[in-house]
């Protein structure tokens, strides 16, 4: 503890600044990892309010701003420490870094962010789409079969009805309208 009573004033705050916005940055990638807070509420969205810019990139948000103030105050104590006469210059150091921090989390967040896919079925997507027939489709609608197809990124199997006659297995098909949970298909002639 002597260590840190030997300390300059300015020294003493870029350690604290840093101390504390570095436990805040770890219980925020622990929270991170373990998915805690990862329901439909994310602290961010209380801090980001008015503060996106055009591109809907949120600079001012909890993550960045930790990540400035903790990488601002160790690099403040570090140039501190290595030019104890100088005030501006670890000053300057620590606002520069910090602001790189705090665009570089920004920025990897909307990159994190645009990754993001909600994996549901867009069901007007598929109409016109080709599939193949997996269980045979009874004729008339009286019964339902199933067909296999590819489409928006993975492979599917989908209930099918016909209002024409019975369609095999192995035949193609295109869907022509896609209801609640099954898709209404047509015998494709090619």
């Amino acid at each position: 503890m002597d260590w840190f009573l030997n300390l300059t004033a300015a020294e003493k705050t870029y350690f604290i600044i840093a101390v504390v916005a570095s436990v805040f940055l770890i219980i925020q990638i622990i929270m991170m990892l373990f998915s805690f807070g990862g329901g439909d509420f994310d602290v961010d969205d209380v801090f980001d309010g008015d503060v996106d810019t055009d591109g809907g990139l949120s600079i001012f948000t909890v993550k960045s701003m930790t990540a400035f103030f903790a990488l601002g105050g160790w690099c403040g104590f570090v140039s501190q420490t290595f030019m104890p006469e100088n005030l501006w210059a670890p000053i300057l150091i620590a606002f520069a870094t910090g602001a790189a921090a705090l665009f570089g989390v920004a920025f990897a967040m909307r990159s994190i962010a645009k990754m993001q896919c909600s994996g549901n079925l867009v069901k007007s997507n598929l109409v016109g789409t080709t599939a193949t027939v997996y269980v045979s489709i009874p004729e008339g609608r009286t019964g339902r079969g199933k067909i296999t197809l590819t489409a928006q990124g993975k492979y599917m199997e989908i209930d099918a009805v016909t209002d024409g006659e019975r369609i095999p297995v192995d035949s193609t098909v295109e869907i022509v309208e896609y209801s609640s949970d099954f898709a209404v298909v047509k015998k494709n002639n090619n």
